[in-house]
Parts: structure tokens; C-alpha cells; sequence
């Protein structure tokens, strides 16, 4: 049997969206910027998912929804255009991230730095959440952006971005909000959370294809284009528009707000499940309570066995699982969540992260509780630190 239970890294592309873009490969793939007919063919399903994605995200018709190639580009578009127009200029001189932001941001924000720019961390509890509280003591007068992610990739944990977002807006703070690992899996309104001025997500998270994501624009809020040369997207990105692309993304988007009910529902009955038993293992520990988390992501540690191995067995039977951020995967360092939480040395490298999707299958699950189980015991049996350590601590 193979299992795919790596839904935070990329998901499978829904067979629904598969057939909505297969005509714009071979049939209708005229240029939408041209004049001919051609171009024309593209437009109604270009304005169709447009649509798609304001109404899945409840966004105002002034604001704008900007086309990216995924969240990794529209992360570091947010961050430097915020450099470019507030703090090159001598106004602000400051920025708020978290610490277990995803790499592009952490990177991103490191990069400012050399530049001279100020950057906070802001640190999780020992349940791995961001408290609001917290972010407002960061905030100064010199603050040019807070942004905190809408869900841990890791973890799944949602943080309270809504509260973050009030405190922002209160402050005269614009507050932006990768909510990559969010979409579908809660509710996102951004009609009635003036705070959140920045949101962006990326279509290979919900089903849809890799290499088209999205940036919300709230009105009134500009950016630096990172590509010049083009009129596209209003200005803000040059580059011929990937329609396929956009139109898969639109029709992801539609299903997985449609969807939320099954994730909220059936899906957390399956990750509860594969939890409680996995839990049953002996010196076995999740971070975040689950009623903190989205319905679909477990990272959970296996005292005294190293996540690499247990990827390792869990891959030669058939089982897709991840240690971590595949962005940061082939690094094979410690779960940065768990090193954040200050999980104890020998912990921070046995995290593994099992992420469902509305695909997953009770009869999947089934067989990955039993390969984890035969794993943990045999690679318990071969660990020395495990084998030396006082019965009490085992």
C-alpha cells in the first residue's frame, strides 16, 4: 500500500480542477494580454476564478487579489516591498516576524537584517502558539509590518491572527498574514478583519497545481513591484499570466471552502484517531492540543528515535511523511518548532509531521499505525541513547 500523508508540503491536484484547465494547455492558449480571439478565449474562465478566489476569501471588490507563483514569492515581495516604501526612506526602521515562520519569511527577514534593518522574533509557548499579548509589546512607533502566519506548518497550530491584526490595526500597523496552510481549513473573512492588510496563500496547499499562488491587497496599500517590464495584475507583476494555472487555483479554491465542513468533520475524526493511537506508544508526545490545530496535521515525537530513520521505515513501506518544512528538508536539522518550544536536544530531531488531506482514507491510516508501531519498536531495539536512558525517564 502507498499512503501520501505529506498534505503541509504539497497536495495531489483535485481531478475536478485537473478538467477545468485542460483546455487552456492545447485549445485555448492564446496570450490573455493579446487582441486577437485567441486571448479573448481565455478571459471568462480567467474572470471565473478570479471570482473563485474573492469569494473564498470573502474579500471586498475594491481590494485586490494579485497572482503570484506561489507563497514563497509573494512572502518576499511583502517584505521588501515594506523596505523599499517605508524603511529606505528613514520612517520605520522595524519589523515583526515569529520565530517559526516559514523559511521564506525567516530568510527574508535575515536578509534585512544585514541591511541594517530591525527585526523582532516573536516567540511561541510551550504549546507551540503565538500569544497576541506578545506581539503587542514588540510593536514601536518605528514598526513597519507585523506578520505572523495564519497556521504552523509544522504543527498545525492556528495562531490568533484576528487578535494580532486588531492590535495592528489599533496601532496604525500593517499586519500581513501567511495563510498558506489555512485555506479550507478555517474560515477566512477578510471583509470583516479591517487589521489583515496582507494575506497570501499558494494553490499547490489546497489541491491545486504547483506554480500559481496569490497575494491579497487590501485598498489603500501599495507595493514595489519585484518584476518590472509589464502591465499585468494591475501593474504590480509583470509576466505573461499563467492561465491554467490561475484557473485550477480558482476551482481549488471554490472546492475547498466547500469542502471545510468534511475536513472539520470526518478528516479530524481520522488525524484524532491516528493520534490516540500513536499516543499509545510508550514516551510518545504531540505539540499543540489538537482542539488549537487544524483538523489535518500531527507532529509528533517518538523519544529515542531519530525522524530520519523513522522517515527511512516509514518510506520503504510505502508511506509519505516529512521531519519538517520541505522547503528546509533535504538540511536535516532539528524541527526548528520543536527547538522553539525548548524540547530537549535529543527531542528536537525525532519530530514527525503526518499531514491528511480530504483524500486520506481510514484503511490508510490503519496500515500507517501499524508500520509506525513495528518502526518504533525496531528502531528503539538499535538506539543507544534510548537503551541507556533511566527506566524512569523511558
Amino acid at each position: 500500500m502507498r499512503v501520501y500523508l505529506d498534505n503541509n508540503a504539497t497536495t495531489k491536484v483535485d481531478e475536478q480542477v485537473k478538467v477545468v484547465m485542460d483546455p487552456f494547455f492545447c485549445e485555448k492558449y492564446g496570450n490573455p494580454n493579446s487582441l486577437h480571439d485567441y486571448a479573448r478565449e481565455t478571459h471568462p474562465a480567467l474572470k471565473t476564478a478570479l471570482e473563485q478566489l474573492y469569494l473564498g476569501l470573502n474579500v471586498d471588490k475594491q481590494d485586490s487579489i494579485v497572482i503570484t507563483s506561489c507563497a514563497t514569492e509573494s512572502n518576499n515581495w511583502i517584505l521588501k516591498s515594506v523596505y523599499f516604501q517605508d524603511i529606505m526612506s528613514g520612517r520605520k526602521d522595524h519589523i515583526i516576524v515569529s520565530e517559526v515562520e516559514h523559511p521564506s519569511i525567516i530568510a527574508t527577514a535575515k536578509f534585512l537584517e544585514s541591511l541594517g534593518i530591525k527585526v523582532s522574533y516573536i516567540p511561541i509557548n510551550s504549546e507551540g502558539m503565538i500569544e497576541a499579548s506578545t506581539v503587542a509589546d514588540y510593536i514601536t512607533p518605528k514598526t513597519a509590518l507585523v506578520s505572523i502566519m495564519w497556521v504552523n506548518n509544522e504543527t498545525g497550530a492556528i495562531f490568533p491572527v484576528e487578535e494580532i491584526a486588531q492590535i495592528c490595526l489599533e496601532k496604525g500597523v500593517p499586519f500581513h498574514t501567511d495563510a498558506v496552510q489555512a485555506i479550507g481549513k478555517v474560515k477566512i473573512d477578510l471583509k470583516n478583519n479591517p487589521g489583515i492588510k496582507y494575506l497570501t496563500f499558494s494553490g499547490h496547499k489546497f489541491h491545486a497545481p504547483k506554480g500559481v499562488g496569490g497575494l491579497y491587497v487590501r485598498k489603500g496599500y501599495e507595493l514595489t513591484p519585484l518584476f518590472h517590464g509589464g502591465s499585468q495584475m494591475g501593474g504590480y507583476r509583470s509576466g505573461t499570466l499563467n492561465v491554467p494555472g490561475i484557473v485550477g487555483m480558482g476551482k481549488a479554491m471554490e472546492l475547498a471552502i466547500d469542502t471545510m465542513d468534511f475536513e472539520l468533520g470526518d478528516i479530524k475524526e481520522l488525524r484524532d484517531y491516528l493520534e490516540d493511537e500513536l499516543l499509545k506508544i510508550e514516551d510518545t508526545f504531540v505539540v499543540t492540543p489538537r482542539e488549537k490545530r487544524v483538523p489535518t496535521t500531527i507532529l509528533i515525537s517518538f523519544r529515542g528515535v531519530e525522524g530520519e530513520a523513522m522517515l527511512w521505515d516509514l518510506n520503504q513501506a510505502g508511506i509519505g511523511a516529512s521531519t519538517g518544512s520541505a522547503c528546509a528538508s533535504e538540511d536535516l536539522e532539528s524541527n526548528p518548532v520543536m527547538e522553539a518550544i525548548g524540547a530537549e536536544a535529543d527531542l528536537a530531531h525525532t519530530a514527525i509531521r503526518f499531514s491528511l488531506s480530504r483524500f486520506t482514507t481510514k484503511e490508510e491510516i490503519d496500515y500507517t499505525i501499524e508500520v509506525v508501531k513495528k518502526a518504533v519498536k525496531r528502531l528503539r531495539g538499535i538506539s543507544s541513547s534510548y537503551a541507556y536512558m533511566p527506566e524512569g525517564e523511558k
